[in-house]
């Protein structure tokens, strides 16, 4: 590991061979409590995004736009909780807590794509409800297979380009006098904090991005649930409107989750007052809003449910089928 050389009585920049993540800190007991507490929620997401996505394909009935973006939305956020959860997991045990320079680059951008990618995603999705809420006639054919496919393809191209704007400005600082990252992953914020150079262009650029993002993003889910709202309110079918709400409702209190911890971090100038409440807050939008997403939707959507018990009637039927085969009595 390379090590800070003075000049001067100055720390001079060194070429870092890794950086060490400090993680959470505490007792024994602590990082053992922690563990026993992020692992289930990790298998928890795991297993709900896989039966969402699995789910969605697999249903002929669920393959409408609104699933198809909810079945990306389960597999974006499969991913972003993946680059960061299960390398956080082994450090807690760890004791060096050590991440190569070229590891600690990759997740950063993988971890900044995918955030993004999600913060728009989620706005397109609100769009999807415009649409077919207040558009009904025309919904099949603006909504059809191919726009659906290219505003999925602009969500990750959008999620790309913050990744590599964002990734290649955090590297090019020098890091000089210590190469411990004071959080769980490699983000921006605490990357910045080791840097011995000035970091103004970079937080501008972070806050402009992320909340420009956001801004627009979030500009998009008012203005689409507000045409909705109004169309909600002038039907006279009470069945519908709950139907209606139940479904847009999933849809709110996803966004509300995500873009209030995303704008708690990024959004704003200065982010968190520290790095304890950024890691707290880290942890909502890369494990819980994962974990919760698959559970928000289902549980409330009478369609996914509807699917699952399908899809368990065809599990066991085709595992009885199997059964009276080898018997030979089918």
């Amino acid at each position: 590991m390379s090590k800070p050389v003075h000049r001067n009585g100055n720390l001079s920049a060194v070429s870092l061979q890794g950086f060490v993540l400090v993680g959470f800190g505490g007792s024994a007991e602590t990082q053992a409590l922690l563990f026993a507490v992020f692992l289930p929620l990790y298998m928890l997401t795991i297993l709900g995004n896989l039966t969402m996505i699995t789910v969605i394909t697999l249903d002929t009935d669920l393959h409408s736009p609104m699933y198809f973006f909810l079945k990306n939305l389960s597999f974006v956020d499969l991913c972003l909780s993946s680059v960061i959860v299960p390398n956080a997991l082994a450090n807690i045990f760890s004791s060096s807590k050590v991440i190569s320079f070229e590891g600690c680059a990759t997740q950063l951008f993988l971890f900044t794509l995918l955030g993004a990618t999600e913060a728009v995603l989620l706005a397109v999705m609100a769009y999807d409800r415009f649409m077919a809420m207040c558009s009904p006639l025309r919904y099949s054919v603006n909504m059809c297979p191919t726009t659906c496919a290219h505003l999925v393809l602009g969500t990750f191209c959008v999620g790309c380009l913050n990744a590599i704007v964002q990734t290649s400005l955090t590297f090019q600082l020098p890091f000089c006098s210590s190469n411990h990252i004071d959080y769980f992953f490699c983000d921006v914020p605490p990357l910045i904090k080791l840097a011995c150079e000035d970091t103004t262009l970079n937080e501008l650029v972070m806050f402009g991005i992320c909340g420009f993002i956001i801004v627009c993003a979030v500009l998009v889910v008012i203005i689409s649930y507000g045409y909705i709202t109004v169309t909600i309110l002038r039907m006279q079918s009470g069945s519908g409107r709950h139907k209606i709400f139940s479904t847009c409702g999933s849809h709110m209190t996803a966004v509300s989750l995500f873009y209030g911890t995303g704008f708690a971090i990024y959004g704003q100038p200065g982010g968190m007052a520290s790095m304890e409440q950024g890691k707290l807050v880290s942890i909502i939008y890369t494990l819980v809003i994962p974990m919760l997403n698959p559970l928000i939707y289902s549980l409330r959507n009478k369609d996914v449910k509807d699917a699952l018990r399908r899809l368990g009637q065809r599990h066991s039927l085709v595992k009885k089928s199997g059964w009276c085969q080898h018997q030979g009595i089918c």
